[in-house]
């Protein structure tokens, strides 16, 4: 049966839908797997005609009935069709572009992540310096009361790996943003930084990218990321996120007392 699911998913992944419910139809009308030519002249490219043997020689190893094909599949393409809906892959590229593909930047995906945004916001980053475009955004997501949330790397002096404290004027500006920190590392983890750089907003949309928080990042740099709605990837990154801060394994940072 293994043969059968693979080739029918193999059919649904080349074939448009129209396509595999037309296929599906016809096979549903036969008896057995004898009657290949009926199948075979609804496509045209040889690929097509490839997969569609695969699923024939698959389908004469057993004793299912035409219908019982033609199901698998209706159910396969029915299955497909709705996986791409619920999640949607975007490539984002800033730095240097060619005529061959066409994306959009980062600084226009995070600020659209930002500016979407209903009840929760997680930010990661290894630095942050002052970007306009992003403070104002961060700055209107808490005024729509979203609980914005930003782990960063931590200085020296926080016990981190960094000479300044990047989040001081993110600190200033966004005192309602809640800053965390990696700074109670395990033996295992020890000299580890926050290298990361996510974005993940209601837990339906996250941004996985090579791009910090930073002007250079968002205008400069040669930066690549993916940007995924729906599905479970924003989900399984939300719950890992609030749990490193419910373990305590992230913590909120604490402004030191310059007395």
């Amino acid at each position: 049966m293994k043969q059968l699911f693979d080739a029918a998913f193999e059919i649904v992944k080349l074939l448009p839908p129209s396509r595999v419910e037309a296929i599906s139809n016809q096979i549903m009308t036969l008896s057995s797997s004898d009657d290949k030519k009926s199948i075979l002249m609804l496509v045209n490219s040889a690929n097509a005609k490839k997969v569609i043997h695969k699923l024939i020689d698959a389908w004469h190893l057993t004793k299912l009935s035409g219908e019982s094909i033609g199901l698998i599949l209706k159910s396969a393409s029915n299955s497909r069709e709705k996986t791409l809906a619920e999640q949607n892959i975007e490539l984002v590229i800033t730095g240097p572009s060619t005529p061959f593909i066409s994306t959009r930047r980062t600084e226009q995906v995070l600020l659209d992540l930002i500016n979407n945004a209903q009840k929760e916001l997680f930010l990661v980053s290894f630095v942050t310096y002052h970007w306009a475009p992003i403070i104002e955004a961060l700055e209107n997501a808490v005024s729509r009361d979203v609980q914005v949330n930003i782990l960063l790397e931590a200085s020296k002096a926080d016990g981190g790996t960094l000479d300044n404290d990047t989040s001081k004027t993110l600190r200033e500006l966004v005192p309602q943003a809640h800053i965390y920190q990696w700074t109670s590392l395990t033996n295992q983890f020890q000299g580890g930084k926050v290298h990361a750089k996510i974005a993940v907003a209601d837990a339906t949309n996250a941004f996985v990218t090579s791009a910090n928080l930073t002007g250079h990042a968002m205008e400069k740099n040669f930066e690549a990321g993916l940007l995924v709605n729906g599905g479970e990837i924003p989900s399984d990154l939300s719950s890992h996120m609030q749990g490193l801060i419910n373990l305590k394994i992230i913590t909120k940072h604490k402004a030191k007392n310059k007395n």
